[in-house]
């Protein structure tokens, strides 16, 4: 009797639907500030090669609500179950847009913002030393809004774009990133935080130890404070998932199958 129920459950496994069987959540990449999408494409490649399904959509980097608005909006038009993974101000889009989202399973932050309700860019930047952003390494340049009005938007300065960014790669490479970066609205240093989706999500977090954008030790307040699984890239800069794809295709993973 045991063994034909084994051979019962066996002959079900295998009649059973391939999407039944192996139902793999969709991993949705949202880059920061000063990047676009393209950052992922190391990290898209690997988990692409394991079968997930991946997008990668544009941040638009106009503030923290706007933002947050766009990609929810973006969210809800995925079907079944979503990692959703952030870096640097992605982690504030993040945390603001999964919030009601029942799809989103996980949340991915890479060396990234996680807000609690009421915070900011610039004040989550100050809770400890280790920031370079700031007035000095940031050019600052007008633009049109739609009410005819004029914002501004900032981009790091070429100068030091390597130090404050992406100090772990090849120069060659952060000359051109210095000069592609996308500025984002300085709206999104003061915009405080809604009700962050961590508080019912489970959470995931990379510290880069030398990032020198966010502060290393900023991160780790924040890990701890969501109580994030955590791990640290040693010597790693603010670009540590294009410096370290594996390790961090290895930590959505985790997420992914929730270990």
């Amino acid at each position: 009797m045991r063994l034909l129920l084994l051979f019962s459950l066996a002959f079900a496994l295998i009649a059973a639907p391939a999407s039944a069987r192996t139902t793999k959540p969709t991993i949705v990449l949202v880059h920061g500030a000063f990047a676009d999408a393209s950052g992922w494409n190391a990290v898209t490649e690997q988990l692409q090669d394991d079968g997930y399904k991946v997008l990668a959509p544009p941040n638009p980097l106009r503030g923290v609500s706007a933002d947050a608005a766009y990609m929810r909006s973006f969210l809800a038009q995925v079907k079944g179950p979503i990692v959703l993974v952030g870096h640097s101000y992605g982690g504030m889009v993040i945390t603001n847009a999964a919030t009601g989202n029942a799809n989103v399973k996980a949340l991915v932050y890479i060396a990234a913002f996680a807000p609690r309700q009421g915070d900011s860019v610039a004040g989550l930047s100050a809770m400890a030393p280790g920031a370079l952003l700031g007035p000095a390494t940031l050019d600052i340049f007008n633009y049109p809004l739609p009410d005819g009005t004029v914002g501004q938007e900032g981009s790091i300065k070429p100068s030091a774009f390597r130090e404050v960014f992406a100090a772990d790669l090849p120069k060659k490479l952060t000359a051109v990133m210095a000069v592609s970066q996308r500025p984002a609205s300085l709206v999104t240093l003061g915009e405080p935080s809604g009700p962050p989706a961590w508080a019912s999500i489970p959470s995931y977090y990379m510290v880069a130890s030398k990032d020198n954008a966010i502060g290393a030790e900023n991160e780790r307040i924040m890990a701890k404070r969501i109580k994030a699984k955590t791990v640290e890239i040693k010597g790693a800069s603010h670009v540590v998932f294009i410096s370290h794809p594996k390790e961090t295709t290895e930590l959505i993973l985790r997420a992914a199958k929730g270990r």
